[in-house]
């Protein structure tokens, strides 16, 4: 299991048990998220609170159910959009129309509104891996995916940039995407940029 899933794993059996911290712990690294969700839907400010305050209680009340906490930000989301539509339902009119062009505009929000909220934590995700490859794999591939004019920056100024022969940047900079890759896989990262 990745680090921030164990991390995510161990904060949820905490809270099960009663510990504050590890609670408040869990709102603050969630919070941005179900805000995101909230300011999508066009909710008031006190609509947007309650949508807020109920998806927390919802997960208060399923601590112990909760069986991947990799998946926990997905729970979250999908609880507060249903919190986010269960208060909009009792607001709308229904207005029997026959108009297509109405119904287009009144369709509702797309549930993609945590998506650029689960876009930034993967890619701070992804950056910290990256750190963690040696100094000589970080500046071979930064080099590689500088792209001046449009262009991809030839082997040729990278090979001459970093004074080593060109028909050795290939193969190192293969091997450095295999050890990042292995540990983006460590922590669960690939398929998020996969299925991204």
């Amino acid at each position: 299991m990745a680090a921030a899933q164990q991390d995510i794993a161990h904060q949820l059996q905490l809270a099960a048990a009663g510990d504050q911290v590890a609670w408040n712990d869990l709102v603050d690294r969630f919070s941005p998220l179900l805000w995101s969700i909230c300011r999508h839907f066009g909710l008031s400010s006190a609509d947007a609170a309650d949508a807020f305050q109920l998806t927390w209680l919802r997960l208060l009340e399923n601590l112990d159910t909760i069986q991947d906490p990799a998946r926990l930000p997905g729970w979250l989301g999908t609880t507060c959009r249903r919190e986010c539509l269960g208060l909009l339902r009792p607001t709308k009119r229904v207005r029997p129309t026959d108009d297509d062009r109405l119904l287009d505009r009144l369709r509702g929000p797309s549930s993609s509104a945590d998506q650029p909220v689960l876009i930034a934590d993967r890619n701070a995700r992804l950056w910290r891996e990256f750190d963690r490859l040696d100094a000589r794999c970080q500046r071979i591939l930064r080099l590689l995916l500088i792209e001046p004019d449009g262009d991809r920056v030839s082997y040729e100024l990278v090979a001459s940039a970093l004074d080593m022969p060109v028909g050795s940047l290939g193969p190192i900079r293969g091997r450095c995407l295999t050890r990042l890759r292995r540990l983006l896989d460590a922590e669960g990262i690939s398929d998020a940029l996969r299925d991204s």
